[in-house]
């Protein structure tokens, strides 16, 4: 699995793998977020810039999963990790984060955080068995907060949610 920074005609095919995989959530019982509008083109042109909008790619250079995060309070924060659904379950979403760790000792980061589904089985749990451990509340730190309380107004608190971390 090759992992590269994303070019800037690639960002459309970054939407079309979040859709695809955020239909799993439907049969979850989750119809609006696998109905959920993946970020706009603005949005992952933004985070390319940045350097840290980055994709995994088949043998034919096509991009088969993203990632996307920024700094935040010390700590990389994975704003998105997708995989496509036909690229699922081979260590894709693993080498993206570990890809992203990296980067992250290297800008000199403490840790991994990202925002997930508690009750998710490919949220919470996985991330968990990747190393990730909830944050209590009371140890959010104010950027963290601040992501909370934009998740909670865009109607996400509908289910379980939690911040885990993961020290690098």
């Amino acid at each position: 699995m090759r992992i590269r920074p994303a070019a800037p005609a690639e960002l459309p095919v970054l939407q079309d793998i979040e859709r695809a995989a955020g239909a799993p959530f439907r049969e979850f019982g989750m119809p609006e977020i696998a109905d959920d509008e993946p970020p706009g083109l603005d949005v992952l042109e933004r985070y390319r810039e940045a350097g840290r909008c980055w994709v995994a790619v088949d043998g034919r250079d096509d991009p088969v999963a993203y990632l996307i995060g920024e700094p935040v309070d010390g700590a990389l924060h994975v704003e998105q990790v997708s995989v496509h659904p036909r690229a699922a379950r081979r260590g894709v979403g693993r080498a993206l984060l570990s890809y992203a760790a990296e980067r992250a000792r290297e800008e000199g980061l403490a840790a991994l955080t990202l925002t997930t589904f508690a009750d998710v089985p490919w949220n919470a749990p996985y991330y968990a068995r990747l190393g990730f451990r909830v944050l209590p509340e009371p140890d959010l730190t104010p950027g963290l907060r601040a992501v909370r309380a934009t998740e909670a107004a865009h109607g996400l608190d509908r289910w379980p949610r939690v911040c885990m971390r993961a020290p690098l």
